[in-house]
């Protein structure tokens, strides 16, 4: 299986490091920008031994799943923007797989392009199963330039068992798929959507496009947040990326960071 870019990837700039072996993709690329790399650069494994997930939960990768994380520079960004690089990132994703579906795909199941949902913040679900998670940390290098790692860990061969959520795999799915391919599909449309994005100036052109994928629009939600449940409808996503919930009384409830459940998992959180 080899690993490479997609042309508009290229053509943009961005490099690529492939390694055979990995406790993180994520530790390897901040360990580069701490060293001074500025990116934008793809750090990718093909076995990640110590992956990690949001919230200081563990991202289990099994052998044939993809892990692979992106060192980008935010020089020009404002801080508390660059958490509407998840969006960003997500929705690339999304629409790399549901490119690997579309007609002349690697896809074996056609009716597969429009259900790679996204879910708030940061997660694609495939039929309301987990497929993949995405987890953005940052670094400062040297001369306090900061840059940001965005890490992707797609569920392509296999998916974890035992976990507290449903999650699936492209291979359970039946879709036909590989890392490698998965990879480059997302490097081009992350090349295509960070331009997009440009520096957090039009991220409102991104949040259109990924709230016509999101999972539980207008549906029951519910955010484990500080000890206490806080339920209502999913009404957006505002300006900054946050969730936009709907309560009971009507007033509107923004959420920053908690555990979300959409749908039946909502009404039984």
């Amino acid at each position: 299986m080899s690993y490479r870019l997609a042309d508009a990837a290229r053509a943009e700039g961005y490099r690529l490091h492939v390694h055979e072996r990995l406790e993180s993709t994520n530790t390897q690329a901040l360990a580069l920008a701490a060293s001074g790399e500025a990116g934008p650069l793809w750090v990718v494994a093909h076995r990640q031994e110590a992956g990690r997930g949001r919230r200081g939960n563990v991202w289990v990768s099994p052998p044939g799943n993809l892990a692979a994380s992106l060192l980008f520079p935010v020089r020009g960004v404002p801080r508390e923007r660059i958490a509407t690089f998840g969006f960003v990132a997500g929705l690339a994703l999304a629409e790399a797989l549901a490119d690997l579906c579309a007609p002349g795909g690697d896809c074996a199941r056609m009716d597969a392009l429009r259900e790679f949902r996204l879910k708030w913040p940061n997660d694609v679900l495939y039929e309301g199963g987990k497929l993949a998670g995405i987890l953005l940390e940052t670094e400062t290098g040297p001369g306090g330039r900061l840059a940001l790692v965005a890490g992707f860990g797609v569920n392509v061969e296999a998916a974890p068992e035992g976990l507290p959520y449903a999650a699936t795999s492209l291979r359970a799915a039946g879709l036909v798929a590989d890392a490698a391919g998965v990879f480059q599909h997302l490097t081009g449309r992350m090349a295509q959507a960070v331009r997009l994005w440009n520096e957090a100036r039009n991220f409102p052109a991104i949040r259109q496009r990924w709230l016509a994928r999101a999972n539980g629009l207008g549906e029951p939600v519910s955010v484990r947040r500080d000890g206490g449940i806080l339920a209502g409808t999913f009404e957006t996503i505002d300006e900054e990326g946050r969730l936009v919930i709907l309560a009971p009384d009507g007033a509107r409830q923004i959420v920053t960071a908690g555990d979300v459940y959409f749908g039946e998992a909502a009404t039984a959180a």
